[in-house]
């Protein structure tokens, strides 16, 4: 975990000062990490009947695509308004500094269906607690959120629902 850790690179003052960004691309582009990192997290899920991955946009649909391969099941999107071209669901929530919405297709899963939504990183837990509630509005059972690392002095797992919460990497 460590070796994962360590190639993943601080950016200081971005996106504004005072912030030190967890840069992702340098794990993502090094193949072996990357291979790594996902047989880490599929390994957790081995064994278990997971219907669907939900990904997040948009760094989501990274992890979530080489999760739900190499669980052998689906993904599904979850997207900025506009962007899903069929009947969707959507949820709104509030941001430290304003509010966002995203949507699902309505037809994205069968009710009862055992999802992971899966996402790269873990900060306020804003977002996920947002798509944790649209996929309990069509039905879905939320198996756990996934997600390649945590910021752990956010809390944002606080927000989350209480032992649904994995982090493969922790800051």
């Amino acid at each position: 975990m460590e070796q994962l850790r360590g190639i993943i690179r601080d950016i200081p003052d971005f996106p504004k000062k005072g912030i030190v960004f967890k840069d992702i691309t340098t794990l993502l582009s090094d193949a072996r990490s990357f291979h790594r990192m996902i047989d880490l997290l599929a390994h957790r899920y081995l064994g278990e009947k997971i219907d669907q991955i939900v990904g997040i946009e948009a760094r989501g649909f990274i992890l979530g695509s080489a999760l739900a391969y190499k669980l052998g099941t689906g993904i599904t999107l979850v997207r900025k308004p506009g962007k899903l071209p069929y009947k969707t669901r959507s949820v709104s929530y509030d941001l430290e500094y304003g509010s966002d919405t995203l949507e699902i297709h309505e037809d994205a899963f069968t009710p009862g269906a055992k999802i992971i939504v899966a996402d790269d990183l873990l900060a306020t837990g804003g977002t996920m607690a947002a798509v944790v509630d649209l996929v309990q509005q069509g039905g879905g059972i939320v198996h756990e959120c996934a997600f390649m690392a945590e910021l752990e002095f956010l809390g944002g797992r606080t927000k989350l629902p209480e032992g649904k919460v994995y982090s493969l990497l922790k800051f």
